[in-house]
Parts: structure tokens; sequence; C-alpha cells
């Protein structure tokens, strides 16, 4: 594979990644987004190879077996989510940045197969009141799909501890976006 840099972008549901990472994709036209592939059937308007590339689980099983991806977890029973080493080279051969958006776990798996290649950034909430808050506001959540979303927040919390390069607390989002570009800025200069 080509040698390249990458973000490894990381945060518990509701913890403001996404929002973060379209900041930067928009910023940066070196940067490029890392498309998973999932077994799960594709949601809405989603398309293969836009969202997710979209493979059923049995093919998604003979990837593993052929060592196709960097990384790859079975979420649930034969609900797969992974990193293709094909979509890795297919961004490098570009010249660009990969992007990644990741799960936590996802993201300590990638940094410890890129290594010094990447930069892992970890986003979390002020606290768990504000994620909640947060939660509740987005409108999408029933009661306990947001008591799972807070248990599941604070697990990945703490297993994330210590395990990302960086931390970047979300609390406003101006703040949030300028210390982003610092440490983008600041491992691209390395």
């Amino acid at each position: 594979m080509m040698e390249g840099k990458v973000f490894i972008f990381s945060a518990p549901s509701g913890a403001g990644k996404s929002t973060v990472v379209g900041h930067l994709l928009g910023l940066y036209p070196e940067f490029e987004f890392s498309i998973s592939a999932t077994s799960r059937p594709p949601r809405g308007k989603e398309q293969d190879g836009v969202e997710y590339y979209f493979i059923d689980a049995e093919r998604f099983r003979e990837l593993i077996e052929q060592d196709a991806f960097v990384e790859y977890e079975e979420v649930y029973e034969n609900r797969f989510y992974g990193t293709l080493k094909s979509e890795v080279e297919r961004i490098w051969a570009k010249g660009h940045v990969i992007v990644f958006d990741v799960d936590v776990k996802g993201g300590v798996s990638l940094k410890k197969y890129f290594g010094d290649k990447a930069l892992s950034i970890l986003i979390v909430p002020p606290s768990m009141e504000i994620l909640e808050q947060r939660l509740r506001r987005r409108g999408t959540d029933s009661e306990e799909a947001i008591s799972e979303r807070l248990a599941k927040a604070q697990w990945e919390l703490d297993y994330a501890s210590g395990k990302f390069d960086r931390e970047l607390v979300n609390d406003k989002l101006e703040d949030t976006f300028a210390e982003a570009e610092a440490i983008v800025d600041s491992f691209l200069c390395e």
C-alpha cells in the first residue's frame, strides 16, 4: 500500500462526530471520506459505493477469509461493518488523506493497523447530561433507545480512555471546529 496520512474520528452517538468530519471534509480538498462496507441492507435512499459498500453476509465472510479488510466487526449476528483494504488503496492512489468516521472499537482497531500514519481523535460530549439533552433534541429515538445510547456511550468512553491520540470536547461547535482544524493542521505538517 502507498504511504499516506489517515485521520480517525470516533465518538459516542450524539457527540457531534459527523458534524466535525463534515466540516473538515468541506475545508480540506485533499481529504476523502473512507466508505465502509456493511452486510446490512440499504436504508432509504442509500446507494452502494456512496454511503456504504453493501455486501451480503456470506460474501462479507468470504472477504474476511481473504484478508480483504483493514478492520471489521460483527456488530449483531450477520450484521458486519468493516473497512476494505481496496478502499484505503483507492484513496491513497489519488494522493488523498483518508478520513474515517467510525465507532470507538473501530477507531482503536484502525489506529493499531495504521500506527504513526494515523491520528486518532475521540470526540466527547462535555458531560453525559449534555449528551442526553442532545439525543432528546434530535427527537428520533424512544426513551428506551435513548437509555441504550447513553449506556453504550458511557461504555465507549470508558473503553476509549487513553486509547486515542487526542480527545476533543465538543461543547461550543465553533470552538470545536477551530480546535479540530488546529489538530489536523499540526498532524499534516509533521
